[in-house]
């Protein structure tokens, strides 16, 4: 669960220097967090991203807004069909998703400046 994906985050991050792991992949590793911890949990794998390759999945905006790269998995079903779908997102597309993680659907003049401070407030 959440809590072991944490555990092994933090392992990942204090090791990082000396490791020779090239990926990554964290599953919902911010579940059952609230918006402060989400935060922090970005930070260590963005921070740790810098080291090595992340994949991450999240429902968690202060998680998605500190990604380096950014996807929307989707489904769509027909018939006897199922296809998944996977779209990278950048500049304004990112912060619109952000912002619908944040709020759902409708998108406000503050949603959406909160999820633009989100996506931009790391970067250098």
């Amino acid at each position: 669960g959440g809590e072991l994906s944490r555990i092994s985050l933090a392992i990942q991050v204090i090791t990082a220097k000396t490791s020779q792991t090239s990926s990554l992949v964290f599953d919902e590793v911010d579940v059952g967090v609230g918006g402060g911890i989400a935060k922090v949990v970005g930070q260590l794998l963005r921070k740790l991203g810098e080291k090595t390759q992340i994949l991450c999945v999240t429902h968690q905006a202060q998680v998605a807004g500190q990604g380096h790269h950014h996807f929307v998995v989707s489904k769509t079903s027909k018939s006897n069909s199922t296809q998944t779908h996977i779209d990278k997102l950048s500049g304004n597309e990112k912060v619109r998703e952000v912002a619908r993680m944040l709020g759902g659907a409708e998108f406000s003049d503050e949603s959406l400046a909160h999820a633009e401070q989100m996506v931009t407030s790391h970067q250098a």
